[in-house]
């Protein structure tokens, strides 16, 4: 037997504004999230981005194809009543940082590296004070006590709503500078997803694409995307 799918049941969702921000309502129902909490987003445009995904539904709901109502749910249901751990969690990506790791050779990789990534260390010990050491090969060097803690402070003034698409801008690049220079509008987003995959596409030009591993990698570049678009409709 087939498990039962939810179906469309509603004619047209309206954004309405609430106690707390906005809110979606479907012929008049409010919108909720899994965990029963009153769906409340902290602006108007990314309430009305929900709504769109929402009308976009036909006959069977498909959830994944609603990327902002999955991230808002997430930031209800689960960031914001956890806030420090995963404040904590995102901030510690600075201990081991993607941009800090640097290959041995060749030589003509370890330029491309220092070309792409020392610019925006730079930038984050200038504009964010935020000062890591970088070190060739894998062996894990430790970071200052004081980069740590300003990486946790850069972190944690984020709102549960920017931080639930911040985890995925730091998780899926590996670098949380990365994360931190999109949202500052150092670079854009689609520069930041080749920024950090050029030790992949080092490898891919020395011994060719991987069908499986391409179509992986534009899933997670879309959601690196997705997550950027999100945290621009925050506000």
């Amino acid at each position: 037997m087939s498990a039962w799918k939810a179906k469309r049941f509603w004619t047209a969702s309206a954004v309405v504004a609430v106690d707390g921000g906005w809110t979606v309502q479907l012929d008049g129902r409010a919108v909720k999230t899994p965990a029963k909490t009153l769906l409340v987003v902290p602006t108007e445009a990314l309430a009305q981005a929900i709504a769109a995904e929402w009308d976009a539904q036909s006959g069977e709901i498909k959830p994944d194809t609603m990327p902002y109502t999955r991230t808002a749910n997430s930031a209800i249901d689960k960031v914001a009543v956890q806030f420090d751990d995963v404040a904590t969690m995102l901030s510690a990506y600075g201990g081991s940082d993607h941009l800090c790791y640097r290959a041995t050779g060749p030589e003509p990789l370890v330029a491309r590296q220092a070309a792409a990534w020392d610019p925006l260390l730079a930038w984050a010990a200038d504009s964010l004070d935020l000062h890591l050491i970088v070190t060739a090969g894998i062996m894990h060097v430790a970071q200052p006590d004081t980069a740590l803690a300003r990486a946790n402070a850069l972190v944690a003034g984020l709102n549960p709503f920017q931080l639930a698409a911040f985890h995925d801008l730091v998780a899926l690049s590996g670098s949380l500078v990365l994360a931190l220079a999109v949202i500052h509008g150092q670079i854009d987003p689609n520069t930041a997803w080749t920024l950090s995959r050029i030790d992949e596409d080092w490898q891919i030009e020395e011994w060719g694409a991987d069908e499986d591993a391409a179509e992986l990698a534009a899933i997670k570049h879309e959601a690196f995307l997705q997550a950027a678009r999100f945290y621009g409709l925050c506000g």
